[in-house]
């Protein structure tokens, strides 16, 4: 059965060692989607030209470049090192897909699907054979009733279970947004919705944030 494993990383043996060496009060959140070989960062604690500074001069960093931004946060696709896509490929060698990632104080979270805990415990071991120091905070089975726990719909769990069986969240996707949705059955739009509101109940219910009540997406159909 598919299993979520949460690791703690320490940023100076995974990636932005340097950046937050250099701006402590730098916060990272990985884009909740991956559109492309980069992965785009959301950055804040600092203004843009101390957090560009510090990714210049970060040793992980090959390139970056902004996407979008406002007054206290930018989004940047990272273009990382050898060693941090060879992490990355890593976790994908052993069947993981990464959900979440967030950093703060030096330190990453990360969320990492696997088909079963066996692999969630052979990435642990290989994190600590390359020296990467990776706390596990959590090991859950995804299943109907942890979906009820965390205010997942029905049909929310439904179009995440699919787009993890499916391929969509893999890089790059096995499946698009319009083939999961002929497989369920709903429009390009009704999917896009139910992954996006599920996005936001993870999210909010990982994060322990609490949503304002015109904010919170409900869901009936």
């Amino acid at each position: 059965m598919a299993t979520i494993a949460e690791f703690r990383l320490s940023a100076d043996d995974s990636a932005l060692g340097s950046a937050f060496d250099d701006v402590p009060s730098l916060t990272c959140e990985m884009e909740q989607v991956i559109a492309a070989n980069d992965l785009g960062m959301w950055m804040s604690g600092a203004d843009r030209s101390t957090i560009e500074a510090a990714l210049e001069a970060d040793p992980s960093v090959d390139d970056y470049s902004e996407v979008t931004g406002d007054d206290d946060r930018w989004l940047y696709n990272i273009e990382f090192g050898d060693d941090v896509t060879d992490l990355f490929s890593m976790v994908v060698e052993e069947g993981g897909t990464l959900l979440t990632a967030s950093a703060t104080n030096g330190l990453w979270t990360v969320r990492i699907r696997f088909e079963d805990r066996e692999d969630a415990s052979r990435i642990y071991d290989q994190m600590k054979e390359r020296n990467v120091h990776a706390d596990l905070l959590r090991l859950h089975e995804l299943s109907t009733d942890t979906a009820d726990e965390i205010g997942l719909t029905p049909e929310q769990y439904e179009a995440l279970t699919a787009a993890i069986n499916h391929g969509y969240f893999e890089i790059p996707r096995d499946a698009s947004m319009e083939e999961l949705a002929d497989k369920l059955d709903i429009s390009h739009q009704a999917l896009s919705e139910r992954l996006r509101r599920a996005y936001r109940t993870l999210v909010t219910t990982e994060l322990d944030i609490e949503m304002e009540g015109d904010e919170q997406f409900l869901e009936s159909d």
